[in-house]
């Protein structure tokens, strides 16, 4: 299972942290305000008051044995850098870090960001596709090929099963969680049914997920 470093859990970062962990992954959070680590420690598997911008402190946290660190730390240009440096070079795989504007973007791909993320303007992809499709509740784009979608069950998926419906050979998605309600259901099983207004949480190439919403 990926393991997630979360760095900086203002309004974005946290959304992030508690979303990854409500699909079950382990998230560390990391932020050096006491009150934000504070509100958020219930939601994450780990959460640490720490400066990022410490090489020693990140280090002491095994920060090299995660999988993917994403750097929410926006604001503070300087700090977001600096900290994407200092994971980079302690061995994290793959970096994900918050920009301010293209300058800044272009700064962090240069010492090793592997996808940069503009909040408001991927903000608008989404809204861009909830108003394609009415089904299509959310929309993360994970990398160029890749999204993650939140949808609506399809009338014709009611009362089918996952093995019933092999979303992968006839969608090409995968199924990562089922919300019913307040409920959720973050490891699916072939035996699980789909329920009137049940939300799948899905992963596929975005060509599928196109398709997916066109049939939507």
């Amino acid at each position: 299972m990926k393991q997630f470093a979360v760095i900086g859990c203002g309004r974005f970062g946290s959304s992030v942290a508690r979303t990854l962990y409500g699909l079950g992954y382990d998230v560390l959070a990391i932020d050096e305000n006491e009150d934000v680590i504070q509100n958020i420690s219930d939601s994450v598997t780990h959460a640490v008051q720490a400066d990022a911008t410490d090489e020693a402190s990140v280090k002491s946290l095994g920060i090299r044995n995660f999988d993917v660190a994403v750097i929410t730390i926006g604001s503070d240009i300087q700090s977001s850098i600096l900290i994407t440096l200092i994971v980079k070079e302690l061995g994290v795989k793959y970096v994900v870090a918050k920009a301010q504007n293209e300058l800044h973007a272009k700064v962090l791909y240069k010492i090793g960001a592997d996808r940069v993320v503009f909040p408001e303007r991927d903000m608008g992809v989404r809204v861009a596709h909830n108003l394609v499709s009415s089904n299509i509740l959310d929309y993360i784009e994970l990398a160029p090929d890749y999204s993650i979608v939140e949808i609506s069950a399809l009338k014709d998926w009611e009362g089918k099963t996952l093995s019933e419906l092999n979303m992968r050979a006839k969608y090409g998605i995968n199924v990562m969680a089922i919300k019913h309600g307040a409920e959720i259901n973050i490891s699916p099983n072939a035996l699980d049914i789909i329920r009137k207004d049940d939300v799948l949480v899905v992963i596929g190439h975005n060509d599928d997920v196109q398709k997916l919403e066109n049939k939507a």
